[in-house]
């Protein structure tokens, strides 16, 4: 899995202007499958999205196609991580560490 922060380099204006293209792409990954969770982040400088995912390049050429990283108004931290306890609602997602 992976946790993708996104941080705004631009004004909270134009991530307004945007934000209707941005959402759609959101959702085009919720559809796809690879988005499980995403949300503003508060104060609200950008927001977080946990993807699902094993592939760091895969994941970062994804996020190059965000409408708010295309018009180069915010950064994307990528953070690979093994969800290795979780919920009983995610267990689908649970992962196991490699030897």
């Amino acid at each position: 899995m992976f946790v993708l922060e996104l941080t705004y380099t631009a004004p909270l204006a134009r991530a307004d202007e945007l934000m209707a293209d941005h959402l759609s792409w959101v959702r085009g990954q919720f559809d796809a499958g690879v988005f499980v969770a995403s949300g503003r982040k508060e104060p609200r400088d950008g927001g977080v999205i946990i993807a699902v995912g094993d592939d760091r390049a895969a994941m970062e050429e994804l996020v190059a196609g965000d409408p708010f990283a295309v018009a180069g108004i915010c950064e994307y931290r990528v953070t690979r991580f093994l969800a290795t306890n979780v919920a009983s609602a995610l267990e689908p997602y649970r992962e196991k560490p490699s030897a």
